[in-house]
Parts: structure tokens; C-alpha cells; sequence
């Protein structure tokens, strides 16, 4: 017995000089940032940014890829990264939480390790040029009395980020989101035309997906979603000013997966504290139309916990809820 327990005891000391070893070295090898996406659009956008701001940092001596893993809308590439090591990340974005909540996918936050918040971009309200409303007050007003009185154009899909935005500011004026006429595209630029078609009326979708035809005096931008006005935009009113009371971040970040140690975290906690200083990523920021997010490995973790919260608030008040 005594043999046996001295084996054991020396396996669980060999085991746990290992797991310090295993950490001590870590990074050792290079690091790859995953898109849950095929090339193009936000998730590989922000790959790629994080790929080259952290080159452009030096702070490893590792060399950084993106590693493209499309479908299911994110769930290919973050199941993959559960697969994986602490040299794996994968960029998120609220759909990671909208999912489970709508019973799409069984991951949540909680299946990961939360690394940081990075960025987030604005959502918002349009009409084509021609249109009589002046800002998104007077749209909910119309909506308010008539519901269905308006066709209003959504992308990717009932649930994102794009819809749920325009749900919490209904809400916020009395309106029953479940009345409304919502049209789904596949994309915003299928929004977009549609709207300068004249085949809806409304349209919700991010700042910068508007930006090019409001700039050319094509769409009118009737409320933002932000804090505070944008100063790249500074006719345009945000919600709040117009008496919703709301602000509605469309973010991204980066995991890692599950289970990894506190050395690991501290690790990418400095890599990427570090990364949103350089002058490539903010550069990266002002070019997309991005404001800054950062917030650390903790700070994301609590940060999720609350936006599961206001999420699964919002899922329901959309008539969505599973």
C-alpha cells in the first residue's frame, strides 16, 4: 500500500510539474486568432486588426495568424477553439449570447474564456432622403399609433444585434415590437438597396453601413444607438437625447478556451492591454468607423454576465424567446 500511494504521489508531482512547466513556457509556439467566419466582413475584419497590432507591438516573439473557420453562424469556429490550446483565441461578438438565448446553439460565454472587450461599433436608424421623418422619435411616434403602418429592414437575421437595437427603442416607446413589420436581409448592402429602392422604409443597421449614402445626401440617419452624438457625425441624435433612455453597443472581443490558467489570462492580458495603444489599431479604428472597448479579462467576464442579462430582457420583450 505504502509503494502503491509513493507512486501515486510521485504521478500527481510529475503531473503537476508538468502543468507549471506547460505554463512557465507558455507562449511557445505560434498564435492563432480564429474568425468564425469566411474572409470579409466583421469578424475577420477584427481578426486580422488583432493579427496586426499585436505584430506591430512586439510584444511576442511568436509569430500571429488568422485561421478562418466559417458556420453556424460563429459556432464552427468557437466549437473548434474548445478544441484547442491557450495559443487559440477567437474574435465574438453578441451573437455568441443571442444564440443560446434564442436556443440556436448550446454554447454561451460561459463554455470560454473571456480575454477582452475591443471594440464596438454603433447601430442605427434610416430613412431614404425623401423621406418625412427628421429623426427616430417621429418614426416610433407613427409606429406607436400604427404598427404595421411601416416595413422596416433587418440584417442577418430576427435577433442580431441590428433588430434587437431597434426592439429595446420601440419598447422604450410603447410600441409592441411583435406588431412590427420587420423584412430580413441577407446583408446591409441588400438593405441598402432596398431602401434607396423604395422597398422599405426603414432600415436599421450599423453607423458605418450608412455612412457612405448619408455622406452623398442619399439616406437620413434618425437616431444612433451611442451615448453620446458620434463626431463624425454630429447632426445625427442618439436615442437617449430623443427620450429612449437607451445605449445599445454593437461589440467584438476575444476568447480564449475553456480552462485556461491565470498565468495564461495574465499572459493575453498584456498582449492585448498593450495591443489597443498602438497606432495601428487605433488607426484600425478610425478607418472601420470603430470606437475604442477595451476591457480586460475580469472586466469582460462581468461585462458578459450583464449583457446575458439585458439580452435575454430584450429576447423576450421581441416575442422571440424560445
Amino acid at each position: 500500500m505504502k509503494k502503491s500511494m509513493f507512486i501515486l504521489s510521485l504521478a500527481f508531482l510529475a503531473g503537476c510539474s508538468a502543468s507549471v512547466q506547460s505554463t512557465a513556457s507558455f507562449p511557445d509556439r505560434t498564435i492563432e486568432i480564429i474568425a468564425p467566419a469566411t474572409p470579409g466582413g466583421g469578424w475577420d475584419m477584427t481578426a486580422r486588426s488583432i493579427q496586426r497590432a499585436l505584430v506591430e507591438d512586439g510584444k511576442l516573439d511568436e509569430n500571429v495568424t488568422v485561421l478562418n473557420k466559417p458556420g453556424g453562424g460563429g459556432e464552427v469556429g468557437w466549437q473548434y477553439l474548445n478544441q484547442q490550446n491557450s495559443h487559440f483565441a477567437a474574435v465574438n461578438s453578441s451573437l455568441l449570447l443571442t444564440s443560446n438565448l434564442l436556443g440556436q446553439s448550446d454554447l454561451s460565454y460561459e463554455d470560454f474564456t473571456p480575454l477582452a472587450m475591443l471594440s464596438t461599433e454603433w447601430l442605427a436608424v434610416a430613412s431614404g432622403a425623401d423621406s418625412p421623418f427628421e429623426d427616430g422619435k417621429e418614426v416610433m411616434m407613427q409606429l406607436k399609433e400604427d404598427p404595421k403602418s411601416l416595413t422596416i429592414g433587418v440584417s442577418p437575421s430576427l435577433g442580431s444585434g441590428n433588430h434587437l437595437a431597434f426592439v429595446q427603442a420601440a419598447v422604450a416607446y410603447g410600441v409592441d415590437p411583435t406588431e412590427l413589420q420587420f423584412l430580413v436581409y441577407s446583408s446591409g448592402g441588400d438593405i441598402m438597396n432596398a431602401l434607396l429602392g423604395g422597398h422599405i422604409d426603414i432600415a436599421t443597421n450599423s453607423v458605418s453601413g450608412f455612412a457612405e449614402q448619408y455622406e452623398i445626401g442619399e439616406v437620413t440617419i434618425l437616431a444612433i444607438t451611442s451615448e453620446e452624438r458620434l463626431e463624425a457625425f454630429p447632426e445625427v441624435p442618439t436615442w437617449t437625447e430623443l427620450g429612449a433612455e437607451m445605449v445599445f453597443p454593437h461589440w467584438r472581443g476575444i476568447m480564449g478556451p475553456e480552462g485556461m490558467t491565470q498565468e495564461e489570462i495574465d499572459v493575453w492580458n498584456e498582449w492585448l492591454s498593450s495591443m489597443v495603444e498602438t497606432d495601428e489599431w487605433n488607426t484600425i479604428l478610425k478607418n472601420n468607423d470603430l470606437d475604442a472597448f477595451y476591457m480586460d479579462s475580469s472586466e469582460t467576464t462581468a461585462f458578459m454576465e450583464e449583457q446575458a442579462t439585458f439580452f435575454e430582457e430584450i429576447i423576450v420583450d421581441s416575442g422571440l424567446a424560445p
